[in-house]
């Protein structure tokens, strides 16, 4: 016979502490995301956790305009896109554009390091949620 705590149906209980911070959606398109993770929510955690380190870290070294800045610039842009961070991608796009028409990159660096830390805080959230 089953022991009695075996045939309980359990749920997970809600927070103690709602947290109602909201998530701008666009920010990272989760359905994009749950697609390319098959839906495996420990493989989201681990992408976007690698991604918010990525992507700080490619955003500081492109403001430092080094040598191989046209490549940082692509692979967070396709990093960005394979985890559904358009707003990034489309920044780190424009930084490419600037690279190789010979612009300034200051204005598209600003607003590429703009959405890598709105994409940060919204993974922070997510990752915290989970």
């Amino acid at each position: 016979m089953p022991h009695p705590l075996e045939r309980i149906v359990w749920m997970p209980s809600p927070p103690l502490v709602p947290d109602d911070t909201p998530i701008d959606l666009t920010t990272i398109d989760l359905a994009h995301l749950g697609r390319m993770t098959l839906g495996d929510a420990d493989v989201e955690r681990e992408v976007l956790a690698m991604f918010a380190a990525q992507a700080s870290d490619l955003a500081d070294r492109l403001a430092t305009m080094p040598f191989d800045a046209d490549r940082l610039a692509h692979t967070l842009k396709g990093s960005a896109r394979a985890i559904g961070a358009f707003r990034v991608a489309d920044a780190a796009a424009e930084v490419e554009v600037a690279l190789r028409g010979e612009r300034s990159t200051a204005e598209p660096i600003r607003l590429l390091r703009a959405a890598v830390s709105e994409a940060r805080g919204v993974i922070d959230v997510i990752l915290k949620r989970s």
